[in-house]
């Protein structure tokens, strides 16, 4: 399988165990995972489950040779990209491993994003990040301005401000940005 891999140009790395994939230094840098259901000590769906309880993102192509359709549904469910039964083509396996990596790269690029978005968040004042949330939530400058006990031309000085930190064109994206703020904080609580 390695050597079918790595005709097409891939890198590749084959573990002997379980165990030593996950002690590996390369681990966050795997693009994909190609597991057999049965291996020796951990079986590649217990390593699934494993990989997912640690936050571990990495799309799975499941192979196996004794596999049911039970076995295919609960991998396919906890996030596998493909599951191939034995024996399949070269191409099909390509094929996974292509979607697979394809998945990862965006995976990789959504994270970016967010990282990217939280960061600005972060460089924000306290009161700009309550400007930003109110003005998000659908106040005008006047109701903020109340809200807060400020004027309105103070408001508008720090919505003006929100913008440029957060770099948002439009309110349509500070919205956006708010939202997905919104949504990685309360991933992050457990």
């Amino acid at each position: 399988m390695d050597n079918l891999l790595r005709s097409v140009g891939y890198s590749v790395r084959v573990y002997p165990s379980p165990q030593a994939f996950l002690s590996s230094p390369h681990l966050l840098a795997v693009n994909c995972l190609i597991l057999d259901v049965r291996m020796p000590v951990t079986s590649g769906l217990e390593l699934q489950v494993e990989l997912s309880r640690a936050k571990f993102e990495i799309p799975i192509v499941f192979m196996t040779g004794h596999g049911d359709i039970p076995m295919s549904v609960r991998a396919m469910r906890a996030g596998a990209v493909d599951f191939l039964s034995k024996p399949f083509k070269d191409q099909e396996m390509l094929d996974a491993v292509a979607a697979a990596i394809k998945a990862d790269l965006h995976r990789r690029e959504v994270n970016e994003e967010k990282a990217k978005t939280l960061s600005r968040y972060d460089r924000l004042t306290p009161r700009e990040r309550e400007v930003m949330s109110l003005a998000t939530a659908g106040m005008m400058n006047k109701q903020i301005a109340f809200e807060l006990g400020l004027s309105e031309i103070t408001v508008k000085i720090h919505r003006g401000k929100v913008m440029r930190k957060m770099a948002a064109r439009t309110f349509a994206d500070l919205v956006r940005f708010a939202e997905e703020v919104k949504n990685i904080r309360s991933s992050e609580t457990p």
